[in-house]
């Protein structure tokens, strides 16, 4: 591009901007006295500021706005340029001769004549502008303000000083808050006189008044007076924020506006703390266990410290000899103050810690707080090192529980395979349908010898290794087997004969070659308990009926299994199953020979009537604190408009109850509010409203019976005629 051309066309855009900003400027200045004499200094200095960062931006955009195409319009409208200015903006390799001829002749004619692209300045809007805004600023600071007197004729006092006659009215103001320093809050400033501040913080204010008042001083709700002392027009005073307070500005003479201010203190929580690892409070260690891994994590409104104490228990011994030693363990804290984690991993073996001791961990941290910081303590946790004898029952434990379901399977299981196998029918044959029933009822028919145990029935057949082919490979368990047991003693071959009740099966005397180890042999040998009086009174009567109706069902429903029958043995499968599950709901079980031994009845006092030495059963009755009378009364008087409430009195009784109150601020300020106004119907709803919400309620007294109809009336006096 031609240097002249550019030159010319960044004069052209600072033109621009400048006459933008000549226009704004005083408009704003303007607007910025206007914000100060209506409001406060401080809304003045944000006026202006906002004013002069609007202007800046509009005077960018409108140079912006001459781009290229605007300067290339410009250039067109000079003869030199011969409506072929784009040509000097194109590249020179898109041209053609003819094209970069024409450019050249372009180029060499502007810069013999350069173009003048400014703007004229607007000089009449110009005037007019600045006429208006110098008279609006001479006009926000030299006409007098509303009520006030020049000074040659302002009345004067008497011998004790001159008295101002216009009513001061708040300038602007200014609140420092300087928050303790554990809270780690740097001190702000705020032109507003409400706030929300951290407890024990340093309130300081800053007040100008638009006269000059005699006295100044802040009145609190509760009678506390902070007196504001005057330096260059300057009120300031102080006052510690320890507790929620409500205050006004007063002054001498009174401000025209008197409105009440807020301020909510908050106080300083304590420090929570959250276990992070382990998991569970209780935690059993394992053998040979060395170490322990604790992590933890406090949190606190203002900052954790940077230590906390790790209180470490070791509990040894058994039974009444248990013996216990504590040591603390200093811990350092990493991350945020806000948010610290604390880990540490207890060297049991330096604890002295062995097999069958508790180990027991509690953290206790403290925030930041001053003078008194505040503590708080982590759940316990405990780690119980157990024994060699611990692991092998626990060992013991899981392989029973790994290995009995497989023995035997529940009635539900047994329903759902016979009801699968109904389903599958279509696609396989008969003699694998049969095979595949008779498998369920080999199922059916165990399941109802395990049950039989429970009423004394003697299994079928010598005692035999439990069923492997008889069974399936995947049993699902269930939870309608009344009580867990061992394996099967009475295991049968898939293809054994019907149920014989006269099959001779003697313990005393069998036969049978014993087997070392076997475990039926050994059962049957010392763990029958089913051909004894004892364990065949294990359940109560009605107990033992409805397991007897099980078991015939269960008869019903194998013998249809075993016959390749499953649709005619579902329903006796269900039938069952119900009475399983009433097996299971008895409410007791009946043992014949520990059954409780009661006091002897004392037939002498029998049908007596005599209730010496019975306690009462009727319930005491707690006193109810009713609420006081003087209050009901205030509350009542805010109904009407004719008498006039005693204020003095509920405020006494506002500070008397203010720690039960939900908000007790807002109450004091519907009671300032009216009595700055005895006269508002509104601030006597809304104080008659605040109070409804703190007195007690009432016990409501009950509801009276409704009225019977006639066919009700006839029953009460049936009843109350008697036989």
């Amino acid at each position: 591009m031609n240097t002249a051309v550019s030159r010319a066309w960044q004069a052209a855009r600072r033109r621009q901007a400048a006459r933008v900003m000549a226009i704004a400027v005083p408009l704003v200045v303007a607007l910025a006295a206007l914000a100060w004499r209506i409001a406060t200094y401080d809304v003045a200095n944000g006026v202006l500021a906002i004013g002069l960062l609007a202007a800046a931006a509009l005077a960018t955009w409108r140079a912006r706005a001459l781009d290229r195409r605007w300067l290339v319009r410009q250039l067109d409208q000079r003869p030199t340029a011969r409506d072929s200015a784009d040509l000097l903006f194109t590249d020179a390799a898109t041209l053609n001769p003819l094209q970069l001829r024409q450019r050249e002749r372009i180029d060499a004619a502007l810069r013999q004549d350069p173009p003048e692209l400014r703007a004229r300045w607007p000089r009449r809007t110009l005037a007019a502008v600045g006429c208006a805004s110098v008279v609006v600023v001479a006009l926000a600071f030299g006409w007098p303000r509303a009520g006030s007197v020049p000074a040659a004729h302002a009345p004067v006092g008497t011998a004790s000083g001159t008295v101002a006659a216009t009513p001061p009215a708040l300038q602007s103001a200014r609140l420092r808050i300087t928050a303790p320093s554990y809270t780690g809050q740097p001190a702000r400033t705020q032109s507003e006189l409400d706030g929300k501040v951290a407890q024990d913080s340093q309130l300081r204010w800053s007040l100008r008044f638009s006269g000059t008042p005699a006295r100044a001083a802040l009145q609190f709700h509760d009678g506390q007076r902070v007196e504001l002392t005057q330096q260059d027009g300057q009120w300031s005073g102080s006052w510690k924020a320890a507790r929620p307070a409500l205050y006004r500005v007063v002054t001498e003479p009174a401000l025209r506006d008197t409105r009440l201010y807020r301020l909510d203190v908050v106080p300083d929580q304590p420090p929570s703390v959250r276990v992070v690892e382990p998991e569970a409070t209780l935690v059993l260690g394992t053998p040979g266990q060395r170490r322990w891994q604790l992590r933890f994590e406090a949190r606190d409104d203002h900052g954790v410290a940077a230590t906390a104490q790790l209180k470490v228990t070791l509990a040894q011994g058994s039974g009444e000899n248990i013996t216990f030693r504590e040591q603390h363990i200093t811990l350092s804290g990493n991350g945020p103050a806000m948010q610290r984690r604390f880990a540490h991993a207890l060297d049991l073996a330096a604890l002295g810690a062995s097999a069958g001791n508790d180990v027991i961990a509690q953290l206790q941290v403290r925030d930041n707080h001053a003078p008194t910081p505040q503590s708080a303590q982590s759940s316990s946790l405990i780690l119980r090192l157990p024994t060699e004898a611990d692991v092998q029952e626990a060992e013991l434990e899981g392989m029973v529980k790994r290995t009995l379901p497989a023995y035997f399977r529940s009635q539900r299981q047994i329903i759902i395979d016979a009801e699968a196998l109904l389903a599958q029918r279509s696609k396989l044959s008969g003699d694998e349908f049969t095979r595949r029933s008779d498998a369920i009822g080999v199922d059916q028919r165990i399941l109802r010898l395990r049950y039989g145990q429970f009423l004394g029935e003697e299994s079928e057949g010598a005692p035999r290794p439990p069923p492997t082919s008889d069974l399936p490979t995947s049993d699902v368990p269930s939870n309608d087997v009344p009580a867990p047991a061992a394996a099967d003693d009475h295991e049968h071959d898939g293809h054994a004969a019907d149920h014989d009740e006269d099959h001779g099966h003697d313990h005393a005397g069998s036969d049978a070659p014993q087997v070392f180890g076997s475990a039926t042999d050994v059962l049957s040998e010392y763990g029958h308990t089913h051909d004894h009086a004892e364990a065949a009174t294990l359940l109560d009567p009605q107990t033992r009926a409805t397991l007897k109706a099980a078991l015939d069902q269960m008869w019903s429903s194998e013998g249809e299994l075993r016959q390749g029958r499953p649709k005619e043995a579902l329903p006796h499968a269900y039938k069952a199953l119900a009475f399983i599950k009433e097996v299971q709901q008895a409410e007791r079980i009946y043992l014949a020979r520990v059954g409780p031994e009661l006091p002897p009845i004392d037939e002498s006092r029998r049908l007596g009537g005599k209730r010496e030495g019975i306690d009462s059963r009727r319930l005491p009755l707690a006193a109810l604190t009713a609420p006081d009378q003087a209050i009901v009364a205030v509350w009542q008087q805010l109904d009407g408009a004719g008498q006039p409430p005693d204020l003095d009195a509920l405020s006494s009784w506002l500070r008397a109850n203010e720690a039960r109150l939900a908000d007790p601020l807002s109450l004091a300020a519907s009671i300032e509010e009216l009595r700055m106004a005895p006269d508002c119907m509104r601030c006597r709803d809304a104080l008659r409203a605040q109070l409804w919400r703190a007195l007690l309620r009432p016990v409501p007294a009950p509801a009276r019976r409704s009225t019977p109809d006639a066919m009700g009336q006839r029953y009460r006096d049936a009843l109350g005629a008697g036989p």
